[in-house]
């Protein structure tokens, strides 16, 4: 029956080795289940119920994928997309975290109706490919960033903007121990280093004291039980801020960057893990594109309406194609050991933020990697990427970064008479941008 549904011969795979890569896929994106939570939660949200939906979510449209396309993509609550969220949207705007998720709702409507119609891949287009690889890298940074931030690693300062932490700190010592076993663990090519970094760590924090009878890692009373209620948090989406014309204005361009990040996340996600299973047409073209692209669409809405920020794609899939998957059978498996994990919520909420702050620093590092993919020898090429990579992390914005880098892009063009380097829509996001940026327009992004 499964090599019936799946497809199994045709692929040149079996069951033993479809269930092996489900499980190499679900160690290597296990730490969502804690960070996730950990990072949402500084929103006001319950951190049990975060831990209930994320699994919920990222195994309901792990399956959906699966069913559309018999692809071996599984999906999860995005990393980057939860800190535009959290930092940018809920602490930077001052957002209340239920109006954030009904941007979140008002954005997978969008990304549905554009994928629908055809016209997603027009505003893909319309970003430079250089621009593209540059977000990737500026959301890269901005992940290590707040891990640096979180593990205790940097401080502010209020000469220096930041500052080295107290490194003799019990916690931060932890945390940079912690770093240091996740780094030795992924280049000696270990799978699911990071879910054994942040195991390992969370292990050694029973042992180091903090003062008192207490230590970094509590233990729970009890190490199994039934899932948290998801109530706090599922169907509490709320849409005031679009009552008002001044109110749609100002969420506008929160909603166009998650719609811009949820399209470069899923579309290079896509690309990258059926590109290595061997998937992609020879000329580049991917076969189901469209039922994969609305597996996303729909997993966005979940999102919104579960109680997380936006579901993408994971790349961290390619660990499972690495070891031998090939059909849905490998995500249908991810999806199942993410149901298994919620009876041991528990556990997963003593993980201390030592133990999961050196996992959003070698998140970042892994996304920092594609910098070698375009030539900063160009200036031309170099100014924009560099200005996005470097604005993201520093002012804590994902659309600061996309908006600086578009207006140096479509400067650039204007000046060299290059202009087929930007298409119509290309210069009609920068100008939007640039409006926004000098208040000539009634939203700031």
């Amino acid at each position: 029956m499964l090599n019936r549904i799946f497809r199994l011969a045709e692929h040149q795979t079996t069951i033993g080795r479809e269930l092996q890569a489900g499980l190499t896929t679900f160690a290597a994106m296990a730490y969502i289940l804690a960070v996730n939570p950990d990072i949402l939660a500084q929103t006001g949200m319950d951190k049990p119920a975060l831990v209930t939906v994320t699994a919920l979510t990222a195994a309901i449209s792990t399956a959906l994928m699966a069913a559309l396309t018999n692809y071996p993509i599984a999906l999860a609550p995005g990393m980057g997309i939860n800190a535009f969220f959290t930092f940018t949207i809920c602490l930077g705007r001052g957002v209340p975290w239920e109006e954030a998720l009904g941007m979140v709702f008002v954005n997978g409507i969008l990304f549905l109706l554009l994928t629908i119609t055809g016209i997603r891949e027009k505003i893909i287009a319309a970003i430079p490919p250089d621009l593209k690889i540059a977000v990737t890298c500026g959301i890269g940074l901005f992940i290590a960033f707040i891990g640096l931030k979180n593990g205790g690693i940097i401080v502010a300062h209020p000469d220096t903007f930041v500052a080295p932490g107290d490194f003799s700190s019990p916690r931060v010592a932890l945390c940079l121990g912690g770093l240091a076993l996740t780094i030795v663990l992924i280049a000696r090519r270990l799978p699911g280093a990071i879910i054994a970094g942040i195991l390992l760590t969370t292990l050694a924090g029973i042992f180091v004291p903090v003062g008192g009878n207490q230590t970094v890692t509590q233990l729970p009373e009890v190490l199994v039980s039934l899932p948290a209620s998801p109530a706090p948090v599922f169907l509490e989406l709320t849409f005031r801020f679009m009552t008002t014309s001044n109110a749609i204005m100002l969420a506008l361009p929160l909603i166009l960057t998650l719609l811009l990040v949820d399209m470069f996340d899923n579309l290079g996600t896509l690309i990258g893990v059926t590109k290595r299973a061997g998937f992609l047409r020879p000329d580049g073209s991917l076969p189901k594109a469209g039922r994969a692209l609305l597996a996303d669409s729909i997993a966005t809405i979940l999102s919104a309406l579960a109680g997380t920020s936006t579901v993408v794609s994971y790349i961290e899939s390619t660990a499972g194609v690495e070891a031998g998957g090939r059909t849905g059978l490998t995500t249908m498996t991810t999806a199942a050991l993410m149901l298994i994990a919620l009876f041991f919520t528990p556990l997963i909420l003593a993980i201390p933020a030592a133990a999961t702050a050196p996992a959003l620093v070698v998140v970042g590092v892994f996304m920092m990697q594609s910098i070698t993919e375009f030539d900063l020898r160009d200036f031309s090429v170099a100014a924009p990427a560099v200005l996005t990579i470097l604005a993201i992390p520093l002012t804590f914005s994902i659309a600061e970064g996309i908006g600086l880098g578009l207006i140096a892009a479509a400067l650039l063009a204007l000046a060299l008479r290059q202009r087929r380097r930007l298409s119509l829509t290309g210069y009609l996001m920068a100008l939007i941008f640039f409006l926004s940026f000098f208040k000539f327009w009634p939203f700031r992004a």
